[in-house]
């Protein structure tokens, strides 16, 4: 085979696979920004704001994140990673103890029997026991809507890290598309300063 078809054929290849990383950085580019404006535009509605630094508790000015974003709007994955495990995170082991919205199930199931009991029996606990039933199902109330933004917070911000690996890709698939468009041009070039009639592995005179 002759030296200018096989550099003919190598740039023709290299032509395609840099078409193709190109086609691939635009598609993950596209990705990249879907997920970044979905996300800004789902976190925006829900007008959350972080609290101002003034207005920050000794415990919550520890998180670096809630102090450079004190008095911002939440509106990207990473702020929403800060106020969920932050904020949030830390104010639902604040109610309960460090018990979970879980935890709380069997206590107040137990309690609800208690005050069954004492109702159909006429106790005088049922007083203090309808209050501890009270605060267990409030408690257990608050920590339910605590965990449910907390986790709805962090989907987001996952969708978001997925955002930020296409454009990582993309990045890339650009770069050595560009890389190899080069290499391209430059077998093209090779091949047509080379003569026709020297074969592969034959030295050029």
């Amino acid at each position: 085979m002759q030296r200018r078809t096989l550099d003919i054929l190598f740039s023709i290849g290299g032509m395609a696979l840099a078409a193709l990383l190109l086609v691939l950085g635009i598609v993950k580019t596209s990705n990249a920004n879907f997920a970044k404006n979905y996300v800004k535009d789902q976190l925006s509605e829900q007008n959350i704001s972080f609290t101002p630094v003034d207005f920050l508790k000794p415990e919550e000015k520890k998180a670096v994140c809630l102090v450079e974003n004190g008095g911002k709007p939440l509106t990207t994955g990473k702020q929403a990673e800060c106020y969920a495990n932050e904020y949030i995170g830390l104010h639902v082991t604040e109610v309960a103890d460090g018990k979970t919205y879980a935890d709380l199930g069997t206590p107040q199931r137990e309690l609800q029997a208690k005050v069954e009991e004492a109702t159909a029996a006429g106790s005088a606990e049922l007083p203090a026991l309808q209050a501890d039933l009270a605060a267990i199902t409030g408690q257990r109330d608050t920590l339910f809507k605590g965990e449910t933004l907390r986790g709805l917070l962090l989907t987001s911000y996952g969708f978001s890290v997925f955002g930020d690996k296409g454009a990582q890709v993309a990045t890339v698939s650009y770069i050595v598309a560009a890389l190899l468009f080069l290499l391209s041009i430059a077998g093209f070039a090779h091949a047509f300063r080379t003569s026709k009639e020297v074969a592969v592995g034959e030295p050029q005179k």
